[in-house]
């Protein structure tokens, strides 16, 4: 029955279950009681007893193949931060080992557990923030490129969560329906009565009445309200007129369904994701409008809420310097500070502009309460810095006000720009094309957080802690297998490919804030020769392009000048 399974022996936490729950109920804590009042009210809630765990169902790919290369679904992953994400289609890259890997490390964050069924074209998987204790496929009989993806998770409280990642046929209704009898018989046989229950992804259900609802209805509910999108359109296919896309969970859970909260924004019944119409964009940073209107976008995410009972260690956070006013110097070293209880690592992040949030590490030590920190070289008066439970993001705090990084008058100042670009790679590795910057200020540029992108979306975000000394250059490659040997300072893309076009595309760079670096817009007459880059004419100086052939004698020079000496 189980094709693949990875067991383990978890704490048999279930006779807490019903104490904790009347003692839940005896306070008056009920979920839907939970009033919305901001990030405070939130973390107040679940200091109380309580952990806020994110479900989303997720068929967001957009790349050629089913697969999350172009970027525009990590976006979306990163600006929503679920907690346990039911994946379908879940390709990137090569779908290597490390490919999937990294793409988990971008979207979610280094410390999340996955599981991907194998041997399946359009693989359906389960990403989590909590240690998967168990996980597996079951046999989807209607289908041979898919099945069924499982996983035990051991979120915090008594209960452990099932959850399973599906996605049925467009063939029929019928078949739709004896999909969802196969997998609700699998369930019936091997997920205890007692723990929680989701059942998310693509059903490619034309309505609501279909028979599979009243099918899975054993095991889960089916019931309204439904989440919906800031216009109330509850819909998720690309046209917003049939509901494809669901997560189903069972009584025990929906019992601590509670609204989901991104920003300043509340949704009572849960989130459609649809960037195209959700406001203020910047709650989802880095999600751009576009992206749920990509190039092969299907469908739409799906998000519920739930404020489960937790732990009862109590676990807070609290951000002590910089928290509002301070004034740093730019390229100066401070101290982070914070006080943390029932933690045991923190995420530590920081915004220039109140929006954009770059990562300075994904975890250190809370017990430490105080990280050395380069500020970066940007001027901003309104910067802030985030302190988050490593495992846990909704368990948070933040500067209570901004406070200003200022020049300190005779440091100069860093200035990044597009010096040489290989869109046309040579032969057919495009692991080989490349993007040059150089630094042509006079103080070394704090990259991090900075990213390249093409007309299509982001490409590459330049991990934390990257520094660009002034006068040298740092150069981009589709992937770390295209770096030549002798090329020194250069990495592969974090989406793991450039995809720049040989007709002719934009190279955007822009900084943490979002702000526009640079820009070159090429047409197809500087990319056109294979394996030739263009460049700027005169090297490092010139505001205009030209063939690297017409600035020196060879046809690129990655990491050096047009000359080929070192920068």
């Amino acid at each position: 029955m189980t094709k693949t399974s990875h067991w383990y022996t978890p704490l048999d936490r279930r006779w807490l279950s019903s104490a904790l729950a009347f003692t839940l109920m005896a306070c008056g804590a009920t979920p839907q009681e939970e009033a919305q009042e901001g990030a405070t009210s939130i973390q107040e809630a679940e200091l109380a007893g309580t952990t806020r765990v994110r479900l989303m169902a997720a068929n967001i790919s957009s790349g050629n193949n089913q697969s999350y290369d172009p970027g525009e679904g990590i976006r979306i992953f990163q600006g929503t931060r679920p907690d346990v994400v039911m994946i379908q289609e879940f390709n990137y890259g090569d779908n290597s080992a490390t490919s999937i890997r990294s793409f988990v490390n971008s979207a979610f964050g280094s410390s999340f557990y996955y599981y991907r069924e194998a041997g399946a074209q359009i693989p359906n998987g389960v990403i989590s923030r909590y240690p998967i204790i168990a996980s597996g496929e079951w046999d989807d009989n209607q289908v041979d490129n898919r099945d069924f993806a499982w996983a035990r998770i051991d979120i915090p409280g008594p209960k452990d969560l099932w959850v399973v990642s599906v996605h049925l046929l467009t063939s029929s209704s019928t078949v739709r329906n004896t999909e969802a009898t196969n997998l609700v018989n699998f369930i019936k046989a091997n997920v205890p009565t007692g723990d929680f229950l989701a059942i998310g992804g693509d059903f490619n259900s034309d309505s609501r009445s279909e028979a599979l609802f009243s099918t899975f209805s054993s095991v889960v509910s089916t019931a309204s309200p439904y989440p919906a999108d800031k216009n109330g359109n509850v819909n998720t296919n690309a046209s917003r007129a049939k509901p494809y896309d669901h997560v189903l969970v069972n009584s025990a859970l929906r019992t601590y369904q509670t609204s989901t909260v991104i920003g300043s924004s509340s949704f009572s019944a849960g989130l459609v994701v649809d960037t195209r119409v959700y406001s203020p964009l910047s709650d989802i940073s880095p999600a751009q409008s576009t992206d749920s209107g990509a190039t092969n976008m299907q469908h739409m995410a799906i998000i519920k809420d739930f404020l489960v009972p937790s732990d009862t260690t109590t676990a807070g956070i609290t951000v002590l310097s910089p928290n509002g006013g301070e004034s740093w110097t730019t390229g100066s070293t401070y101290a982070i500070s914070w006080s943390a209880s029932g933690v045991t690592n923190v995420k530590l992040e920081y915004t220039l502009n109140g929006s954009t949030w770059t990562t300075l590490t994904s975890s250190t030590p809370a017990s430490a309460g105080s990280y050395s920190w380069t500020v970066p070289t940007t001027a901003t008066t309104t910067a802030r810095v985030r302190v988050s439970d490593a495992s846990n993001s909704a368990l948070t705090d933040s500067s209570d006000a901004a406070f200003t990084l200022t020049s300190s008058g005779g440091g100069g100042s860093a200035k990044v720009i597009i010096n040489e670009v290989l869109a046309n790679e040579a032969g057919s590795d495009v692991n080989g094309e490349f993007i040059e910057l150089v630094n042509t200020g006079t103080a070394a540029a704090d990259l991090s957080g900075w990213t390249l992108s093409d007309a299509t979306g982001t490409r590459h975000t330049f991990a934390s802690g990257t520094s660009l000394a002034a006068g040298k250059a740092i150069v981009v490659f589709g992937a770390a297998a295209g770096i030549p040997s002798g090329v020194t300072n250069a990495v592969g893309a974090s989406t793991a490919q450039l995809n720049l076009s040989n007709s002719g595309d934009t190279v955007t760079l822009k900084n943490s804030a979002g702000t526009t670096a640079d820009t070159v817009t090429y047409a197809s007459s500087l990319s056109g020769t294979d394996g030739v880059s263009f460049n700027r004419n005169p090297d490092v100086t010139g505001t205009s392009y030209s063939l690297h052939t017409s600035v020196a004698s060879t046809s690129s020079s990655p990491g050096k000048r047009a000359n080929g000496t070192a920068f």
